[in-house]
């Protein structure tokens, strides 16, 4: 009698033993992950700044005509002024500033910078790179928020709320692509 009673109590504590571990190693995969997305979102910002500060270099050459100049040189201070915490608002403006890239670098005006080979193919370069970057950050930080969310889908998660009172991370959805003449070269 008494070993039957030991058996059912070791089977519970192990048990309970499992469901502790599972839920711990649960709840710090979870914050694993949240802290991959705020390294994301930071890693997005400074690449957005960078994409600014590149237009605004490009703007700020000369050898744009001054309503794409003016109209880039805008859109990139708007970007660069923008350090809203909330991404929903920064997405407008992010994607403000690729329609103005869209607007002003036309195959014609790209085969004039890159004629000059000082200045213009130089900055060019710069806004090329930063583009790219910050795809890529766009890239990663979504893919972080989509593992996020699905972790954070699971019943028991749900149940034992491992998340706390962590807000559901978002995606970052801007228009990103390059002009066609940046990605042609």
């Amino acid at each position: 009698m008494m070993s039957s009673t030991l058996f059912w109590v070791v089977v519970v504590f192990a048990a309970c033993a499992l469901v502790a571990w599972y839920l711990s190693y649960t709840a710090a995969r979870l914050d694993r992950l949240h802290v991959r997305v705020e390294g994301a979102h930071s890693a997005l910002d400074a690449q957005l700044v960078r994409r600014a500060e590149a237009t605004l270099e490009l703007a700020n050459t000369g050898l744009l005509d001054p309503a794409s100049a003016l109209l880039l040189a805008g859109a990139s201070s708007e970007s660069l002024e923008s350090t809203d915490a909330a991404l929903q608002g920064r997405e407008v403006v992010e994607s403000g500033l690729s329609e103005a890239l869209h607007l002003a670098l036309t195959p014609e005006v790209v085969a004039g910078l890159r004629a000059d080979d000082a200045v213009g193919a130089l900055a060019l370069k710069r806004l090329v790179t930063a583009g790219q970057r910050v795809q890529l950050a766009r890239r990663f930080l979504n893919d972080a928020v989509i593992d996020v969310r699905r972790v954070r889908r699971k019943l028991v998660v749900r149940w034992v709320r491992l998340a706390g009172h962590t807000p559901l991370p978002q995606t970052f959805e801007i228009d990103d692509d390059l002009p066609a003449a940046l990605r042609d070269a």
